[in-house]
């Protein structure tokens, strides 16, 4: 939420000074601190929005020189990230669907101060979660690199591998095996560090690690330094991700046969380093084993989830090693308060987690209020300075009936979140239990049922947008789209409804609808004349389900469809975090002679090194450059250089998002292969355009 005493600064565009004032009145009164400048002509505004960083924007919809829309659109031209509201004379839903359409967060009548209020706290509580979440973003970036410095300094000999190939190591792992460089060690597979008789060894250890998952396990053999000398070490084990890429952490220390060093191993994997509790992997096992005991035996338990109120800002004033002492303090005050029959983990930056079985709600909601209590009383000494905080705790019920661990933890999070909508806890300091009742309505519009009845009563369409080949050759392209009628008849994606970490079956579903219903499209489409290809775009859940090609391969039989009118599009996001799945994906329907693309590249840190694990036939780079191209120059060379380094590596390219005429001819020198957007076709429900006509 925006924070009660921070200053609101606000932009009102509106020919009347009074009444100008009289909206920071309304504002003020309603105990918002307001800063606010009437804008007073085109030139005004341009220079005020490059001056300064601004909350809202409040315009009259009235008759002046510089008007509410054209405000609105130097808005979206320049990429601010203001809510923009629209105060209107009367009440019009073409008005306000045309403001909405253009860019605006809402329309208001004037008069309607009451609503306007309201309105205005949700923009600008939206407004602080946005920009929250672009701060998570750099701590996240900052945290990989902190982590990546911590692997290069440890003393343990750590190295990632994949299909038994090195793919990274650090520096006392090549000291350990006798390598100076690393891409030497890179070309050398792992049974070649290893004596022949403990390569057959190694071979059946990493395949029962496979069939276990059992992170930790760990083995002795003998391992064979790049001078041929020998000696005995012990390896462990541990799933892991590199690079965004999904792979094995092993770890080589001199042979030790006592138990212990095993034991200590096995307890590295399951702890978080900094405060010594378990660490979000081992918390996550031991919620899915939880609730699969409640299901078998029905017995409850209870999950609560710990947020550290404004931490945000608390990291701010004292650093990052400040953080990181308070929060080793904190870890050492809950294990303290904490029973011996508990869990207690360590998820996140700013997050703790208990859990107990058997236990329920009740006793986890009280056991929680002793916790935020001692928190809340606590004086956190941080380098000589007293810091105090608090701490909002969601708990939520391990029952039979519960959903996977990922949605159950969900569920305990929203309550935490929730806290802060309480009254009398804005700033948070409360607990909450997780009512499902509260939050799962089945009404129509927002659930997995809804979705479900959709598909099953024929309420779903298919729509087909163009893509073009710029360089004039008649290839017929178009990528399909999906929707779902509502209750009211309006048009939506079904996808928007999934729930976060939903049922992934439901996606699944969806998938092959949309695949069996285009194929028979496509077919009935090929079959007058036509040589016309279809891209598909692919969800996460569908590139981790290991049924899918096999059931791909019969239906493109029955259709009679060769695998090369179809191009399945995976999102770069999806393609980053589940790069195996996607690997293999990829692979599996390359043999079926479909063809993938990779969609929305460009918005990860390292977007080519997706390119490097995933064979891929097209990339559509992300709308947001073609936006961009049109503002500055810096975007079109980036575009362009981007642009030759996929060419160079024998991609086709697609943009976009292409809205006008203006930026075709930036895209024909930056040598893009196709187009696509709503200045050639928006999406319908017909393959009917015409390629021989542009």
């Amino acid at each position: 939420m925006q924070k009660k005493n921070a200053t609101v600064h606000l932009l009102i565009l509106d020919p009347d000074q009074n009444d100008a004032e009289s909206l920071v009145s309304l504002l003020r009164n309603s105990g918002k601190a307001t800063r606010a400048h009437r804008i007073t002509s085109e030139e005004d505004l341009e220079e005020t929005l490059k001056a300064g960083n601004w909350d809202l924007l409040l315009a009259r919809d009235l008759e002046q020189e510089f008007s509410a829309d054209d405000a609105l659109a130097m808005i979206r031209r320049m990429d601010k990230d203001i809510p923009f509201i629209l105060l209107t004379e009367e009440q019009s839903r073409e008005r306000t669907v045309a403001v909405l359409k253009a860019g605006a967060q809402d329309t208001v009548p004037f008069e309607h101060t009451d609503l306007l209020v309201l309105t205005v706290n949700r923009e600008l509580a939206a407004l602080e979660d946005r920009r929250r979440r672009r701060v998570l973003e750099s701590h996240l970036r900052e945290a990989e690199q902190r982590c990546q410095l911590l692997l290069e300094s440890s003393k343990d000999a750590i190295a990632y591998i994949n299909d038994g190939m090195h793919i990274y190591a650090n520096q006392s792992y090549m000291e350990f095996l006798g390598y100076d460089d690393i891409d030497d060690l890179i070309c050398i597979p792992v049974l070649d560090t290893l004596t022949s008789e403990s390569q057959g060894k190694y071979k059946e250890f990493m395949k029962s690690f496979v069939e276990k998952g059992e992170d930790g396990m760990t083995m002795n053999c003998t391992a064979r330094r790049s001078d041929d000398h020998e000696f005995n070490v012990t390896m462990s084990v541990s799933a892991a991700t590199y690079d965004g890429e999904a792979c094995t952490q092993i770890v080589l220390q001199p042979e030790h046969s006592d138990a212990e060093l095993e034991e200590k191993l096995r307890q590295i994997s399951s702890q978080d380093l900094m405060t010594g509790l378990f660490n979000r992997q081992y918390l996550m096992d031991a919620l899915a084993e939880n609730i699969s005991k409640a299901g078998k035996n029905n017995q409850t338990g209870a999950l609560a989830y710990i947020a550290l109120d404004n931490f945000m800002s608390m990291k701010g004033q004292v650093g990052i090693a400040g953080a990181d002492l308070l929060l080793s303090d904190l870890a050492n005050l809950l294990k303290q308060q904490v029973d011996e029959e508990v869990i207690l983990a360590r998820l996140s930056d700013d997050a703790f987690c208990l859990m107990c079985q058997p236990s329920d709600e009740k006793a986890m909601a009280e056991h929680a209020e002793r916790v935020r209590k001692a928190v809340e009383d606590h004086l956190f000494d941080i380098n000589g300075r007293t810091v105090q905080f608090t701490v909002s705790i969601g708990v939520a019920a391990i029952t039979e009936n519960s959903p996977k661990a990922e949605e159950l933890m969900a569920r305990a999070h929203t309550a935490s979140s929730d806290v802060r909508k309480q009254e009398g806890h804005e700033q948070g300091n409360g607990v909450l239990v997780y009512n499902p009742t509260d939050y799962e309505s089945l009404d129509e519009g927002n659930s997995v049922e809804a979705i479900i009845k959709a598909l099953e009563d024929n309420r779903f369409k298919l729509l087909f947008q163009p893509i073009i080949n710029l360089r004039g050759e008649g290839e017929e392209h178009y990528e399909a789209f999906v929707r779902m009628l509502d209750k009211d008849e309006e048009e939506v994606s079904p996808y928007d409804f999934l729930p976060p970490m939903g049922p992934a079956d439901t996606a699944i579903k969806i998938d092959r609808w949309v695949i069996l219903q285009t194929i028979k499209q496509l077919a009935s489409h090929r079959s007058r004349g036509h040589d016309t290809r279809l891209f598909l775009n692919i969800t996460a859940e569908t590139l981790q389900d290991q049924t899918f090609t096999a059931w791909l391969s019969v239906a493109l039989k029955a259709a009679r469809l060769p695998g090369d009118s179809l191009v399945f599009q995976i999102r770069e996001g999806d393609a980053n975090n589940y790069m195996k799945q996607a690997k293999e994906f990829s692979k599996a329907v390359h043999e079926l002679h479909c063809k993938v693309s990779i969609g929305q590249f460009g918005c990860a840190l390292n977007p080519f090194n997706t390119l490097k694990h995933i064979e891929t036939d097209y990339v559509k780079i992300d709308g947001s450059f073609t936006e961009e191209i049109q503002k500055n120059d810096t975007a079109k060379e980036q575009v362009k250089e981007m642009v030759k380094t996929l060419q160079n590596s024998g991609k086709l390219t697609i943009i976009p998002l292409v809205e006008n005429a203006g930026v075709l001819a930036t895209l024909w020198q930056a040598g893009v292969n196709y187009i696509q957007g709503y200045y050639l076709q928006a999406p319908v429900p017909e393959m009917n355009y015409d390629f021989g006509d542009h």
